[in-house]
């Protein structure tokens, strides 16, 4: 085994091991009768609501998918690339490192659809780019609008995060610039992309920003159980644990998310409603992606190879005998 996948290992390792200890300072307060008693505090109409929520916030990670295929310029229908979509972000979600683990399930299901591994890759990079944005634009928003809460985690002033407020709002916009001007490839280190058209640009801020907006909706929706928290107070919470999630690479953000919430919303993150959230929004619809994903593995036929070019062409042959 090399070092590097040595070191990956135990970074992976390492990220398990902080997940279980925020999990621990989180929850170890609580007893298992304490958390029942708080789920059944949430009204039915909130838990259909969230569920609701996340729902919408899974068409819109389709359309991710969607507008990536047309960047790749290999377009497909939108029921393929919706299933491509649910299927791998359903367990991507779930296992972390989003980008590798939602990237096999793509490459699985856009290979047989004559994808080759160049464009799913441009496929992978224009989610991820998307996510980004949709995040930086949210997250500028929430630091514009609602500084208080997010001075208390990230312990900066107010000019400090007036700044970065806008730099969030701004890399959106540049993005756009960029994709309306810039025709050439760009060059970052060793690598090199195209921008997208204008038209997709534009789709990538709204339909990102739109996702997370019903995320944030559905947390919202299981933490206002207790009255405490408005909706810009759970955009910020969760924006800043999103942060925290990307930087750390925990499986499906488990404990980290948890840990951030419940820091910045201390009388509005009951056990739980988080408990409930990370049901809605990650473990329903993993058990929905599984079962899917092994069927399609049955159901969607694999490519045919091409004509190897060594074979004898037998019509040819047979019309040279006729002649």
């Amino acid at each position: 085994m090399s070092i590097k996948r040595v070191l990956i290992n135990l970074a992976f390792v390492l990220c398990l091991m902080l997940a279980a200890f925020l999990l621990y300072r989180v929850f170890s307060r609580y007893t298992l009768s304490d958390v029942l008693d708080s789920i059944r505090t949430i009204p039915g109409v909130r838990i259909l609501a969230g569920l609701g929520f996340a729902a919408a916030s899974y068409l819109c990670l389709t359309g991710f998918d969607w507008l990536a295929l047309r960047y790749a310029g290999k377009p497909q229908s939108y029921p393929r690339a919706a299933l491509a979509s649910f299927t791998s972000l359903s367990i991507g979600h779930n296992l972390g490192l989003a980008a590798l683990s939602s990237g096999a399930v793509r490459y699985r299901f856009y290979s047989r659809w004559g994808l080759n591994a160049e464009e799913v890759a441009k496929v992978i990079l224009f989610c991820g780019v998307t996510v980004g944005i949709g995040l930086s634009t949210l997250a500028g928003i929430a630091l514009l609008i609602n500084p208080q809460d997010a001075a208390n985690l990230l312990k900066l002033g107010p000019a400090s995060l007036f700044a970065l407020g806008c730099i969030c709002v701004c890399v959106p916009a540049v993005y756009v610039v960029l994709s309306a001007t810039v025709r050439a490839p760009l060059h970052l280190w060793k690598w090199s992309f195209e921008m997208p058209s204008l038209k997709l640009a534009l789709g990538q801020v709204v339909i990102g920003t739109v996702n997370f907006i019903f995320v944030a909706a559905c947390l919202h929706q299981m933490l206002a159980v207790q009255g405490q928290a408005s909706y810009v107070q759970t955009a910020t919470a969760y924006v800043l644990a999103n942060i925290a999630v990307l930087v750390t690479h925990v499986p499906g953000g488990l404990g980290v998310i948890e840990a951030t919430v419940s820091y910045v919303l201390p009388g509005a993150a009951s056990i739980g409603s988080l408990v409930a959230f990370r049901v809605i929004y990650f473990l329903v619809p993993l058990l929905i992606g599984l079962p899917t994903f092994a069927i399609s593995e049955f159901v969607i036929a694999k490519p045919k190879p091409p004509p190897s070019e060594d074979r004898p062409q037998q019509p040819a042959q047979a019309h040279t005998q006729l002649l």
